[in-house]
């Protein structure tokens, strides 16, 4: 039996060889990591949620003109994507006042923001993945002034797009994360969306009762992080069948 060979590991998926040149399998974890891995655990069923949430919204934006790596979906827990070579920053685009911004500002959580506001962080699990400004970004050739440009636009568009999108079945998008790659093919390089979307990079708040349905419940403790994932999959229309074998937690009850 052939042994994939793993190319990359991080704290929510592995990436492996793909079938062909120029692709790669990413495959979902049931690891969930908080403030950065220094709290951590296995949640069974979370990584075949996020896998199926990421490729609805990938697929979406694709549809929309995004340029994303997704390929496919492959089976449960894994994606046919092809290999990018990644910009080393994590793109936060903040609609609502919530988590670090919060805490920096001393702007109470919820407070709607004037305006999208988009952060960049480089991405350095030593560092902590320190905010950084475009100065930085440019200085030390993470990204060129076009780029990061491109970055931005993107990053807005991806925004305005989810932002209509989850408001649709009354969930806030209050601010979320992403990342972006460069596309080789031949001698023409893109800038595409790339890693992933889901439940576990966005705080996403039921817009009635605002209970959180995202990653917040494991860093704070709340429980029922995978019903909560179920409830975005099943606002969306996503049929996950059978993500975990058990079911323990408190459930959301979604208000009438």
């Amino acid at each position: 039996m052939n042994r994939r060979r793993r190319v990359y590991e991080g704290k929510a998926k592995i990436l492996y060889e793909g079938p062909e040149p120029g692709t790669l399998v990413q495959h979902f974890k049931d690891d969930a990591t908080a403030f950065n891995n220094k709290k951590h655990d296995k949640i069974e069923g979370k990584g075949v949620l996020n896998n199926r949430i990421s490729e609805y919204l990938f697929q979406k934006l694709g549809e929309i003109g995004v340029p994303t790596h997704f390929i496919k979906r492959l089976n449960m827990r894994e994606q046919l994507i092809r290999e990018v070579e990644i910009i080393p920053l994590e793109v936060v685009i903040r609609n609502v006042a919530a988590g670090s911004l919060s805490t920096r500002l001393g702007v109470d959580e919820g407070t709607m923001l004037p305006r999208s506001i988009v952060e960049f962080y480089y991405k350095s699990d030593e560092l902590n993945d320190p905010l950084v400004t475009e100065e930085h970004i440019t200085a030390f050739g993470w990204a060129t002034p076009p780029e990061l440009e491109t970055v931005m636009s993107l990053a807005l568009r991806i925004n305005d797009f989810l932002s209509g999108l989850f408001l649709g079945v009354g969930i806030r998008l209050v601010d979320f994360k992403c990342e972006f790659g460069r596309l080789w093919e031949g001698e023409q390089m893109r800038i595409v969306l790339a890693d992933e979307i889901s439940p576990d990079c966005c705080r996403l708040w039921d817009i009635e009762t605002q209970d959180k349905l995202d990653k917040d419940r494991f860093r704070r403790d709340m429980g029922g992080l995978v019903e909560a994932y179920q409830e975005v999959a099943r606002r969306l229309g996503l049929h996950v069948d059978n993500p975990t074998r058990t079911r323990s937690g408190p459930v959301l009850v979604q208000s009438k």
